[in-house]
């Protein structure tokens, strides 16, 4: 018997949550408030389960991804040009129809709905600068800072690829049990985080029959202009894309949406951009692009490429700053695009793992990561959406990497070199 789909689940409990909202009074309680806001107790504690994945997961998918990914020196630059480049654009997509649409600004129904009234942290640039290097090693995991996070496991990741690149060019393999020790981890937070995944649905129910059985369902009007911006906003960065391809690449926009349509209607369905690796990697060898430039797109290029991820934690957590009335200063925003792009890193490729990574960038600007619980409700949606674009961008690095001449027959069936970019 198949395993029924995370999105069902969560589809099931908001239709009971809404259900046993209404029973419950829909805005007029029948009982006792207190007893009511027991309801969202899993969804606490599975919120606090987030917040404890969210530093390791980070961390250890840095370090794991330093020291697993193979990136040719010569396309190495391009590759990480495209990356940057991309992730960039599509965070700015984001804090732009963010700003311009405003989307939570008539969500204070969904503020009060929460009970919380903390203040948006203001950041000082200098007390940046001075956060940057922590008072001890594992500080940042304790803290859950991610300023001081973001420098010890670059720091780490750096070194410990040039050790492994040393050693491999002496022919020593004393690496191979750091790079395994890591790679295990890595595989226990994933495991743990599925287990924490699997008890999202509970979280959807406690929530929203609280919310609604308090509240009623004014709370959750603003939630639909959210989507609708995401939706625009995913859109723009799926535009960009194709531009891209159009003046990087011998594709024309219009077969690499047709060539690349199974990968993306896989990653819509299935919400993980790893699962939809092999066949990402199939069709950009169906569409006539080398090997080489399709590995580094689809295998390479999708350990950091999730712009889609980036995009829309960004937008949360504008979203929920207009929800609290409290906008986002210049300086907050520009630390949402550094928090986004790394937590972008972090998301593993994994249903649903943006959640646990939005815990990040709201801590880096002061939001209160209880307002995370309220977007589950939709995330289960949205995540499809950006898994879609996520995987679009691995194949557009690999349509640009490619270049604007097609390889020839030649080069096709192996007679020549391939051609280095």
């Amino acid at each position: 018997m198949n395993k029924i789909p995370l999105y069902l689940q969560i589809v099931a409990a908001l239709i009971v949550a809404v259900i046993v909202g209404v029973l419950l009074g829909a805005g007029n309680p029948i009982l006792e408030k207190d007893v009511i806001k027991h309801l969202a107790l899993p969804c606490d504690l599975i919120l606090k389960a987030l917040r404890t994945l969210a530093t390791p997961l980070i961390f250890l998918a840095i370090l794991n991804t330093f020291l697993t990914a193979e990136i040719p020196s010569r396309s190495g630059r391009k590759l990480s040009i495209l990356l940057i480049t991309n992730t960039v654009v599509a965070i700015a997509i984001g804090l732009f129809v963010a700003n311009v649409l405003r989307p939570g600004a008539g969500g204070q129904a969904l503020a009060v709905a929460q009970d919380n009234k903390s203040p948006v942290k203001q950041l000082d640039p200098w007390g940046l600068l001075s956060d940057l290097i922590p008072d001890s090693v594992v500080k940042p995991l304790v803290d859950n800072n991610v300023i001081s996070l973001i420098f010890v496991a670059l720091a780490f990741g750096v070194v410990l690829r040039a050790i492994k690149t040393e050693q491999v060019n002496r022919g020593i393999r004393d690496y191979i049990a750091i790079e395994r020790t890591i790679g295990i981890l890595f595989d226990a937070v994933i495991r743990i985080l599925h287990w924490v995944i699997a008890l999202v649905p509970i979280a959807v129910f406690g929530i929203v029959a609280k919310t609604i059985a308090l509240q009623g369902f004014e709370p959750f009007k603003s939630l639909g202009s959210f989507v609708l911006a995401v939706i625009l906003a995913l859109l723009l960065q799926a535009i960009y894309y194709l531009i891209r391809v159009k003046f990087g690449s011998w594709l024309s926009p219009q077969e690499f949406i047709k060539g690349g349509s199974d990968a993306l209607v896989t990653a819509f369905s299935t919400a993980s951009s790893t699962a939809t690796m092999p066949i990402t990697f199939e069709v950009l060898q169906k569409l006539g692009l080398r090997k080489s430039s399709a590995s580094l797109g689809a295998l390479v290029g999708s350990n950091f490429n999730n712009d889609g991820t980036a995009l829309y934690e960004a937008m949360s957590a504008l979203f929920i700053s207009q929800v609290l009335g409290q906008n986002l200063s210049l300086v907050q925003q520009l630390m949402v695009v550094l928090t986004s792009i790394v937590a972008s890193v972090g998301a593993a490729g994994i249903p649903e793992a943006g959640l646990v990574t939005m815990t990040l960038v709201f801590s880096s600007v002061g939001l209160p990561t209880v307002y995370i619980a309220i977007l589950i409700t939709v995330d289960w949606f949205l995540d499809r959406c950006r898994t879609a674009i996520n995987v679009m961008g691995d194949m557009t690095v690999s349509a640009v990497i490619d270049g604007k001449h097609r390889q020839s027959q030649d080069e096709a069936i192996g007679v020549i070199p391939t051609e280095e970019l």
